[in-house]
């Protein structure tokens, strides 16, 4: 997948929110169902909605099995259910139907926005999305202020291009580029010191230990990724708010953030 493919899923994960209104809302409006907990337990399985072309959060390993973050917080969910893990691959275009049509019992990696409060739930976040500035380890950059003097790569028009232009001091020299995998290559060539991605790509580059030795500095806007579930299911989303909460305090989750993430669970997350 390229880092593009990777813009492009995770920005509309976070920004875009299936600007659902009028019609469009009453096609997910909840049916009459059974307790889905109940319903779980009985069958035994749990059907997780989980994109498998989205690295470092899903994506197909060398062993042609899914693996990633969102994989391994699934597992986690699937042990604290007593119950088995069936993983539902799903594309941004048709896992809120899947959810809706009961396809699949939870969504992972959602951004919690106002329109789809509409229609799902969410449980509390799991996993940290954010924009970070990432720069070799040669180059000590702490804070916004540090940016000064210093060349940044962003893609032209992006959140990243408006969250950088808004903090960098005026001498900073901000690098535009037509598309995402412009601005990542001028960064891994040497042509900037620095670049802006989300942390999801920027895992994915430091998973590949280019010859800079590129790490993260600091981080910019963030959007969190949560569990997302059909209304009206308040014992399964308690479930899984318990499973998270759990997994936090016992530093399950940050050993996940760090396998995948390359970056510890954020305090504030």
């Amino acid at each position: 997948m390229t880092f593009a493919a990777l813009y492009r899923r995770r920005f509309s994960h976070a920004f875009a929110a299936f600007a659902l209104t009028g019609a469009a809302l009453s096609a997910f409006a909840p049916l009459a169902h059974a307790d889905a907990l109940d319903t779980i337990t009985k069958a035994g399985i749990v059907r997780v909605g989980v994109f498998e072309d989205y690295p470092p959060f899903g994506s197909i390993g060398p062993d042609m099995k899914p693996q990633g973050y969102d994989i391994d917080v699934a597992n986690l969910i699937g042990k604290s259910l007593g119950v088995k893990v069936e993983l539902v691959p799903v594309t941004g275009d048709n896992r809120m139907a899947y959810l809706a049509d009961h396809k699949a019992d939870m969504l992972l990696s959602v951004g919690q926005t106002p329109e789809r409060e509409k229609v799902i739930d969410f449980s509390q976040p799991y996993a940290p999305y954010y924009l970070a500035v990432f720069g070799p380890k040669t180059v000590k950059v702490k804070d916004a202020g540090d940016l000064a003097g210093k060349s940044i790569s962003v893609a032209r028009g992006t959140l990243e291009d408006l969250s950088v232009t808004k903090i960098a001091p005026p001498s900073a020299n901000i690098k535009r580029f037509d598309d995402p995998n412009g601005a990542i290559s001028a960064f891994l060539s040497g042509q900037v010191q620095l670049m802006v991605v989300g942390n999801d790509v920027g895992a994915t580059i430091l998973a590949r230990h280019p010859a800079n030795d590129p790490e993260q500095k600091f981080s910019l806007f963030s959007s969190p990724d949560h569990v997302g579930l059909n209304k009206n299911e308040p014992r399964l989303l308690k479930k899984v708010d318990e499973t998270i909460a759990r997994a936090r305090k016992d530093g399950t989750m940050n050993a996940i953030s760090q396998k995948w993430l390359r970056a510890p669970l954020p305090e504030n997350l």
